[in-house]
């Protein structure tokens, strides 16, 4: 059996030198743990595609094909999923978009995963090399416990800014009103910490990136997982909230077991904004102590900040970029506010006339698919440039990073990629969907 695992292309943070193309992220999980998931008797010779970063086969003899769909790239797996079907080869479709919206999904695939598919997915493959594969399959709430090693071994060499990851965590207790996470259902999950420990200490790499959306969400959970990294001496990054500030021990854990990155959503400097998105427990007034505290334990922030909230005027622009410059913020990223499908943002536009289209490919946080409340969609769209442009010149980048000390040249570097990367979005020529703003 052949198998072919495919991403659609995000057009978002990378970057091309010469003829390699890196994406800024961290490696995806996803096709290197469905690679691993495939059951051993299949035989199946797995084939591994992110089109971010390189080309899809399109003309390649495949048994099976299967494509995860954020809403950004849902497009674009539409586009692949009706090619290759057309070619007479099955399509899969999974990922938290057709999670989002299944029916819109069956239309382009012979079978759907909904949900996670740890369990899912092997089901799915025994079912199809059986000749009964089932239009859709649910995620069964099982534990995410006794998982395979990813197949880190077929990701492509050099795609990713960092490309050794793993996960601890699934899912988030917040309630964030623009957030895929909780429209989706997904709830909150933990991994066995001996498990994840032993995941880790067979990973060949120093340096290590966890991609759970909020790896601090389950403090007690932390405190026992960074408990038992330190002696494994890695330098690792991941995902937290400003809620880190509050608990000293934690902080200290986390250091102590190798922190070294830290992304963090500080999202907006209005505690009215903050409020209406439901992420109140952001305080923009302590702000500056918990950079302080990041910084002392010598940890960069990347932190992100997102413009269109309903409070914002034409000021929020230059006060945020000045904001990113007083609190030295290490790697600023800037995004704008999305409705994504089934969240209470989506709704709440939609009910309210606000919604400029439901093109999926501009749902990816770098484009405006709705009505600001205080200013025109062309307004948001060219203060969101104006924003990279001033927070990415020479002037701003060293003056942030140079505090750094040792992790200068790291931060430095980042900040030239988002220096990059701001060039192709100012290039951008659909920035805003022609007629419909």
């Amino acid at each position: 059996m052949k198998i072919l695992l495919l991403m659609p292309d995000g057009r978002i943070h990378k970057v091309k030198l010469g003829p390699v193309t890196r994406s800024l992220r961290e490696a995806p999980l996803t096709m290197t743990l469905l690679a691993a998931l495939v059951p051993e008797e299949l035989k199946a010779e797995i084939t591994l595609a992110d089109e971010s970063i390189g080309a899809v086969p399109g003309d390649g003899a495949f048994d099976l094909v299967a494509i995860s769909a954020m809403t950004g790239t849902s497009h674009g797996a539409y586009r692949w999923a009706d090619h290759f079907r057309a070619r007479g080869i099955p399509v899969v479709l999974g990922g938290v978009h057709v999670t989002l919206r299944p029916e819109e999904a069956a239309g382009h695939a012979d079978a759907i995963v909904t949900g996670f598919a740890e369990h899912t997915w092997p089901e799915l493959l025994r079912d199809f090399a059986a000749g009964r594969l089932k239009p859709r399959y649910e995620d069964p709430r099982q534990p995410l416990q006794g998982l395979p090693m990813p197949r880190r071994d077929l990701q492509k060499p050099f795609g990713y800014m960092m490309p050794n990851t793993v996960f601890a965590t699934r899912g988030c207790k917040g309630t964030c009103d623009f957030c895929a996470v909780p429209a989706a259902g997904f709830g909150w999950h933990t991994r066995p910490v001996h498990e994840v420990i032993d995941e880790l200490r067979r990973m060949p790499a120093r340096r290590i990136a966890f991609n759970d959306v909020s790896i601090t969400e389950d403090r007690e959970y932390a405190k026992e997982l960074f408990t038992a990294m330190i002696p494994l001496k890695k330098k690792w990054g991941g995902l937290c909230t400003t809620r880190i500030a509050e608990d000293h021990e934690l902080l200290d854990l986390m250091t102590r077991s190798g922190c070294r990155y830290m992304l963090i959503g500080f999202e907006s400097l209005s505690a009215p904004s903050l409020q209406g998105i439901q992420k109140g427990f952001n305080r923009p007034e302590a702000y500056a102590d918990l950079m302080r505290q990041m910084h002392d334990r010598r940890i960069l922030i990347q932190g992100c900040f997102i413009f269109g909230f309903d409070h914002d005027t034409r000021d929020v622009f230059r006060e945020t970029v000045a904001m990113v410059d007083e609190l030295r913020i290490d790697i600023p990223r800037y995004a704008i506010y999305t409705p994504y499908p089934e969240t209470k943002a989506y709704h709440r536009f939609k009910a309210e006339g606000r919604l400029l289209h439901e093109d999926w490919r501009h749902y990816d946080t770098q484009h405006v698919v709705f009505r600001p409340a205080q200013m025109t969609p062309e307004e948001l769209d060219a203060g969101f440039r104006w924003a990279y442009g001033h927070t990415f010149t020479l002037r701003s980048m060293v003056h942030r990073t140079w505090a750094a000390g040792l992790w200068f040249p790291v931060a430095f570097v980042g900040n030239l990629a988002y220096r990059r990367y701001m060039h192709r979005l100012q290039a951008d020529a659909e920035r805003l969907l022609p007629g419909r703003a």
